[in-house]
């Protein structure tokens, strides 16, 4: 390939003027052989301009991920796609090892992500040689090649480092060479503490982070091994950052290596502490490793993080993540007796200058509240960054010490109860007083010292805190009621004042970060405490109004959650508003979708699909009121249009949802219009999003049976669907739901006159059943659809199995249908499906035309029936069991745990107590409960999908099933002994008792009629009934 011409297409594409013409030469010459390894070479050239070197490395990263491994025609499809061509891949494979190693750091991450792929797809198979390759360069006397070098065997490591253990031997086969190897370098290394140095450690300590921190490689780590690695990390974590550092800005001095390399030691001493070196929460295979880690290890590196909490106590500077690791780790310390006792002496001078320290409001935050609240708000509700925050860190570690060791609260209170009695206190520490209160309130609120304090507390320190000039403080004083909301008042004053000072921030504050605190308080303290749900009654209307605002302003996600829990409190008072409120919200969702970073901010995302299920929740509240629902299906159908025209696959499940609940009850013409165009996203976006129309497509046949059928076009469009998910590769959920939608229109249908739909529905699902079929789900859902036919019109379904010709299966296919039905009559589960299978069995065993197959397995048919009825008769059962269960759980849930342990007390010995005390009944018994519930219950996404069968005054299969063999025994008495000879004498009992429970069933129906035309009830005491004559059977005396 002619390099300067690549390199030209690859200028050009930097060039705005000359990109298209540039990326057209690229998209011509790409599949060209020895393109992709020219592409190497050009990245790895001194001699190309460095931006054409980038553009090279993203453009093969590119190729790389997508065409690297050989990929499969699709199906129905003879031409193969592309992928990079062998003799290229081993080019690259050759040479990518070498072009990290001399590459800039630029061209370097692209390279590293290349690399990942190929090891991805490559190794050990096609490329074992890689290992060496690196070994090569890692021995090198240049340490030049050192980071390079590094970097791949980083990738090696990441690629396995979610494996499970037994998919990881290639894994530990390369370590037990480089384990040794990098622990050599780093020991070698640590003395010199310059840039490169340091930056060489801290990407060895990041492959032993990955390395071990899902899976801990035993066979790699003897206790020699770990004693040494556990010395490196010590003397990291210990070592003294150089001094010049402290002239760098403090915002920036966290990226700095030396501090990095810190917080990676950190972080392996804080996972390896808390996933297996923990004794009495590892699981077993690391219990040897948990004892030996804390009798040998936890003291030792506990004593050095003591220190580090001691700088920062001192003022030095620490940066913020080394200090949430260190507080993370402190955090398992606190549990067990030997770190404990380490600990115990400093937990107070800790607590009151460190943690504390921490959770006081500091310089950084108010600049932000006064530079950009939103962005405040952002920070202080989002997720990942309370995963890095020292202060989540700090919150967690004292809860945890006040939880578990008796000494710690009562100090940490009187040190609180100080600092908010005296008026001369800086307001920042009395914003960290009621930080650390609130961060305590589920122990405060369960320990009879203290809860009676607090309502007391709320009065005197938290009310007139509300009042404050200080933003910052009104804000928390906010999130103290929140975390309070559940308090047992005693004042019902204090509570009404809660609730008014909420409304009163939530309405009249003029700082946006008070009200969202304030929102998500009142919302807790309206959902916890009926009279405040009472007082607020009045003020929905102007509440609600706020907190649109709030989220079309911020976008905060917390503040959507509280609108649909508010919607849920009132469903009456928001009917009244549910337009308004509806209109609001489609007109943030429209604000947020056209907003121009919304691609790039997930938060949008999150945000979006808060408001559809807000939205969601307004139409179920007000779905008794007509007239409003059909003001809110113009809105929505605005929402869906906009989604559908724009494609935002993302909010597809949300959007069907919508339409769903527009159909609950009845379905407009514009309704109707909605399935064509659903129909069209089908053809496009195809099957994936086949399920979660599901529920709206049921509505379609269910709810409006009669617009259905007045217009052919509708049933083909529902055929023309469940078709393309039967007959492609959809996969089998999918398919489960097709088969199931079918069903459910043939028991609507039944008597509607759809009889020519039945041969095309038995043949799509009998086609599918000569395909491989994996799962029993999808194979009786697919013999269901048959007999609902059956059920439909018997007949009818005959003559279309005689008539039905399948591929590879010459003839009728009634044989075929007859026996799998009865091979399978054990995989019919649920409650619907069973039925469904007796009703079949039924109708079969009467019929006067039958057919020979059905004669070859007369021996199977009432056999059959009676196992359906029994697991009938569990579900049953467990249904009333797993009510019970629930009662008493709720009931065991009241009760008042006290988890304090003793102050030198190891966690683990009370567990294990505890455990010793439970003898009665294990954790294998509860497991296999659950086992149990899940077998009988069997409740399955389709059983949900309900048909004219479920309905209470639908045929009753009991009654169903006798009526027919009463019948048979009356009708061709030959027949019937062919059916009942087979049984056994529990299958004769059993078959008495499916009659007995007819008979009650019946009367009861009776009864109910009785009720209803005269009023009047009556009891006829028949006795046990004896319906079949089994011939000669023993006497029951």
């Amino acid at each position: 390939m002619d390099l300067n011409r690549i390199i030209q297409a690859l200028k050009g594409t930097i060039d705005p003027k000359l990109r298209i013409a540039a990326e057209n030469e690229l998209n011509q010459s790409y599949k060209i052989i020895n393109f992709a390894p020219s592409l190497l070479r050009i990245i790895v050239s001194d001699h190309v301009e460095f931006p054409v070197r980038q553009a090279a490395a993203i453009y093969l990263k590119n190729m790389v991920t997508q065409y690297w491994p050989d990929r499969e025609p699709p199906p129905g499809e003879a031409i193969f796609p592309f992928n990079i061509h062998e003799n290229d891949r081993q080019q690259i494979r050759d040479n990518i090892v070498e072009g990290i190693i001399r590459s800039p750091d630029l061209v370097r991450v692209q390279l590293t992500m290349c690399l990942r792929a190929i090891i991805k797809h490559d190794f050990p198979g096609h490329w074992p040689s890689v290992v060496d390759k690196i070994d090569y360069y890692l021995q090198s006397q240049s340490s030049g090649s050192w980071l390079g070098s590094l970097l791949c065997l980083y990738q090696l490591v990441k690629t396995y480092e979610y494996k499970k253990a037994e998919e990881r031997e290639p894994l530990i086969a390369a370590m037990h060479v480089f384990l040794p190897r990098i622990q050599q370098q780093i020991i070698q290394l640590l003395p010199d503490s310059s840039h490169y140095s340091v930056l060489l450690q801290k990407q060895i300590l990041k492959i032993f982070y990955a390395l071990v921190q899902y899976a801990l490689p035993l066979q790699l780590m003897n206790n020699q091994t770990t004693t040494e690695w556990m010395e490196i990390f010590r003397t990291i974590i210990d070592r003294t950052v150089p001094p010049e550092t402290l002239q760098i800005d403090e915002d920036d001095r966290p990226e700095l290596v030396w501090w990095k390399c810190k917080k990676w030691a950190l972080h392996i001493v804080a996972r390896l502490f808390e996933r297996y070196g923990s004794p009495g929460t590892v699981t077993k295979e690391y219990f040897e490793f948990s004892e030996f880690f804390l009798k040998t290890y936890a003291v030792g590196i506990q004593q050095v993080l003591l220190k580090i909490l001691d700088q920062y106590r001192q003022k030095e500077y620490v940066a913020p993540r080394v200090l949430q690791q260190a507080f993370n780790y402190l955090n398992q310390g606190v549990v067990h007796s030997v770190t404990w006792k380490q600990m115990k002496p400093h937990i107070q001078n800790i607590s009151e200058d460190v943690i504390f320290s921490v959770m006081c409001y500091k310089d950084e935050d108010e600049e932000l509240w006064q530079e950009d609240p939103y962005e405040y708000i952002r920070m202080k509700f989002d997720i990942f960054e309370d995963y890095a925050s020292p202060t989540t860190a700090a919150q967690a570690l004292l809860y945890t010490a006040a939880k578990k060791r008796k000494e710690v609260l009562p100090k940490m209170m009187a040190f609180c109860y100080q600092i908010l009695t005296d008026p001369n206190f800086d307001p920042r520490k009395k914003d960290g007083a009621l930080h650390v209160i609130g961060s305590l309130a589920d122990i405060l609120l369960k320990k009879s010292l203290f809860k009676d304090q607090m309502e007391l507390l709320l009065q005197n320190h938290v009310f007139p805190l509300l009042l404050s000039n200080l933003g910052y403080l009104r804000a928390r004083s906010c999130w103290v009621l929140h975390a309070f909301s559940s308090l047992k008042f005693h004042n019902e004053l204090n509570l009404r004042n809660a609730v008014e000072l909420a409304k009163k921030s939530l309405i009249e504050d003029k700082e946006m970060p008070v009200k969202v605190e304030a929102a998500l308080a009142l919302q807790s303290l309206i959902s916890n405490q009926i009279q405040a749900k009472e007082y607020m009654k009045p003020h929905v209307r102007s509440i609600m109004q706020e907190l649109l605002h709030i989220v079309r302003e911020t976008e905060n996600d917390d503040v959507t959650n509280v609108i649909q829990k508010m919607i849920c409190e009132y469903s009456q008072e928001v009917a009244s508003i549910a337009v308004d409120m509806t209109q609001h919200l489609a007109e943030i969702f429209g604000k947020v979708l056209q907003s121009d970073e919304y691609e790039e901010v997930e938060d949008k995302t999150v945000m979006a699909m808060g408001i559809l299920h807000t939205i969601d929740t307004i139409l179920t509240v007000v779905e008794d009121h007509k007239e409003v629902t059909q003001q809110l299906e113009n809105i929505c159908l605005q929402i869906i249009d906009l989604v559908l025209r724009k494609h935002i696959i993302e909010f597809y499940e949300e959007i069907f949802s919508l339409a769903y609940s527009l159909t609950c009850h009845s379905i407009s013409p514009q309704m109707w219009q909605l399935l064509g165009i659903l129909y069209e996203v089908f053809q496009q976006d195809c099957f994936e999003y086949f399920t979660d129309m599901m529920p709206l497509l049921h509505n379609y046949v269910t709810i409006d049976t009669n617009t259905l059928l007045s217009n052919p076009k509708h049933l083909e469009i529902l055929f023309t669907m469940c078709r393309k998910v039967l007959s492609g590769d959809a996969g089998e959920d999918a398919e489960c739901h097709a088969a199931k939608l079918l069903e459910v229109i043939i028991l609507q249908c039944k008597g509607r006159g759809i009889d020519q739909c039945i041969p095309l529905f038995v043949q799509l699902v009998l086609e599918r059943l000569t395909r491989g079929v994996k799962t029993s789900e999808l194979r009786t859902m697919c013999l269901q659809v048959a007999i609902a036919a059956l059920y439909y019109n018997p007949d009818l379904l005959l003559h279309t199995l005689e008539q039905i010709q399948l591929p590879h299966n010459p003839g009728p296919i009634t044989v075929q249908f007859i026996n799998q039905w009865m091979n399978d009559t054990d995989c019919f589960l649920g409650h619907h499906d069973r039925k469904m299978c007796v009703i079949g069995l039924s109708i079969l065993l009467q019929l006067q035309n039958r057919p020979p197959a059905v004669d070859a397995v007369v021996g199977q048919i009432v056999p059959s029936i009676l196992f359906l009825f029994l697991g009938l008769k569990q579900v049953c059962a467990s249904r009333q069991l797993l009510d019970r269960e629930n009662h008493s759980k709720a009931e065991k849930a009241d009760i008042e745990e006290n988890e304090e342990i003793s102050s030198d007390e190891e966690e683990t010995n009370v567990t294990a107590q505890a455990m010793q005390s439970n003898n009665g009944r294990g954790e294998d018994e509860e497991e296999d409960d659950d086992d149990w519930d899940e077998e009988v219950l069997e409740e399955t996404a389709l059983e949900g999908f309900s048909t004219p069968l479920d309905l209470d005054n639908s045929v009753d299969e009991y009654q169903f099933f006798t009526q027919a063999l009463l019948t048979v025994q009356n009708r061709d008495a030959a027949w019937y002994q062919l059916l009942v000879a087979p049984l056994s004498e529990d299958q004769r009992r059993a078959l008495q008792e499916v009659y007995t429970v007819a008979e009650h069933r019946r009367s009861v129906a009776e009864a109910k009629k009785k009720i209803e035309q005269q009023g009047g009830f009556t009891f006829e005491n028949k006795g046990v009934l004896t319906a079949f004559n089994f011939g000669s059977v023993p006497s029951n005396n």
